[in-house]
């Protein structure tokens, strides 16, 4: 298992550089994380530059959150644990600080709808532009336990969603492994960034 820590720590590690360098992760902002196949997963240490991250700046958890190597984790690793124990299937969740996710937040109050894109089809058993997805707008919380709970609850009763926006914030993403997740993020980002624009330009 310490190989495959090694191995999801060093896609952790391309990932943050790749985010960091589109604009994606300014600061210190942003989270990243994968599981292993023992349950364990390895997330980012707290307050670490996404763009300079090196093997130590990645940490292990257990599927409850808690620190398996006396590092500190992310304030919002429950945000994560809770769509991994949601999602049987996934295997990363990444958290950056999207400008135009940030800035969607402050035209709409509870949720996005992204329809007829063909860029849709980068998310998962999407084969249609002739789709419509809802992206859902939470308002930001310092209580992470809490907006977790709202997370859970929200699909529990809408179903299964592609991702989440954070309001003034940011949003949340996965996917099967990092390389899917990062997929998720481009495609979501790609998207968010054309409502912006067009819904800026409609904007009195």
């Amino acid at each position: 298992m310490h190989d495959e820590f090694q191995q999801r720590a060093s896609e952790l590690i391309e990932a943050g550089r790749y985010i960091h360098g589109r604009g994606w992760a300014p600061a210190t902002s942003g989270n990243f994380s994968a599981r292993l196949g023992d349950g364990r997963i390895a997330i980012t240490v707290s307050g670490r530059h996404k763009g300079e991250l090196t093997p130590d700046d990645i940490m292990l958890i257990d599927a409850e959150g808690r620190s398996l190597d006396g590092k500190k984790p992310s304030a919002e690793t429950l945000l994560h644990t809770s769509i991994y124990r949601r999602y049987p299937d996934v295997g990363a969740v990444l958290h950056p600080h999207t400008p135009s996710a940030t800035l969607l937040s402050r035209f709409f109050r509870d949720e996005l709808v992204l329809e007829n894109y063909e860029l849709l089809k980068a998310l998962p058993g999407i084969d249609t532009h002739e789709t419509r997805i809802v992206v859902p707008i939470f308002p930001n919380d310092q209580n992470i336990p809490r907006l977790a709970l709202k997370v859970d609850e929200y699909i529990e009763l809408h179903g299964n969603i592609y991702g989440y926006v954070i309001a003034g914030h940011g949003f949340y993403t996965w996917g099967a492994s990092v390389k899917d997740a990062l997929r998720h993020v481009d495609a979501l980002e790609f998207l968010f960034d054309i409502e912006s624009r067009l819904h800026g330009v409609r904007t009195p």
